[in-house]
């Protein structure tokens, strides 16, 4: 049998030098990244679940369908970036990234198609918006095929992959968000029973994550607010 040997007195100051304890300000790096990203996502959550229910009846809350397909680019353009990054981090090599590892091998393979599905629906919906004159405009090289049906497909596209997507990860995001909502060690030890999984340090640049998240939907807001009259090209 082999016995267990002490590790090093070297490698366990560096250990307890690196590992922060509770109440302690840890880096932010992929944990940063992490919040930020699950912070964003609980807001795309809420705004595509709303911009769903306009899908219902889109004749009649045309005004809605824009309004809000507009306030989701800035979220939007906040998640695709975080995520750009995290991926970039890892593949360059960064040594934090890399030890927190990649996601699940699905959730990797299933990563591109949600974001090009993504931009694919947001495009095709901001062209349509802007261009306003008919749902029949046709697709320049794709003959027989209108901007809107391919705004239509790209949306089919876009609900099966992100279906997947926020199955896989929405039960994460009540911890990651109680985590870096937590502002004192009182409220990380309230946090404690939602976010047991998750270490109950303070990961620095918390106020910058709620900043980005912020003014990404005040920017989407902006710009709803106005670009929305398009609509009424839709309505005549």
């Amino acid at each position: 049998m082999y016995r267990s040997e002490p590790p090093p007195a070297s490698a366990s100051v560096s250990a307890s030098a690196t590992t922060p304890r509770d109440g302690d300000e840890a880096p932010a790096g992929p944990e940063g990244n992490e919040r930020l990203t699950a912070t964003t996502g609980a807001v795309l959550l809420i705004l595509f679940a709303a911009e769903g229910l306009t899908i219902l009846s889109v004749s009649r809350l045309l005004y809605w369908h824009y309004l809000l397909g507009f306030v989701l680019i800035g979220p939007i353009c906040v998640k695709l970036a975080s995520t750009i990054y995290r991926f970039t981090r890892y593949y360059t090599g960064n040594a934090a990234y890399r030890r927190k590892g990649p996601p699940q091998q699905l959730l990797r393979v299933l990563g591109p198609f949600v974001a090009l599905s993504t931009i694919a629906v947001m495009v095709t919906g901001v062209l349509l918006a802007v261009d306003g004159t008919s749902p029949r405009i046709e697709v320049a090289g794709m003959a027989g095929v209108t901007l809107l049906m391919l705004h239509k497909l790209s949306f089919i596209a876009w609900a099966g992959v992100m279906t997947i997507h926020v199955l896989a990860y929405i039960w994460r995001l009540p911890r990651l968000i109680a985590a870096d909502i937590a502002p004192s060690p009182r409220g990380q030890r309230a946090a404690h029973s939602v976010a047991r999984a998750t270490a109950h340090h303070v990961v620095a640049g918390r106020g910058l994550r709620w900043s980005i998240t912020v003014l990404a939907l005040g920017a989407g807001t902006i710009l709803a607010l106005a670009c929305v009259h398009l609509s009424t090209y839709w309505s005549k």
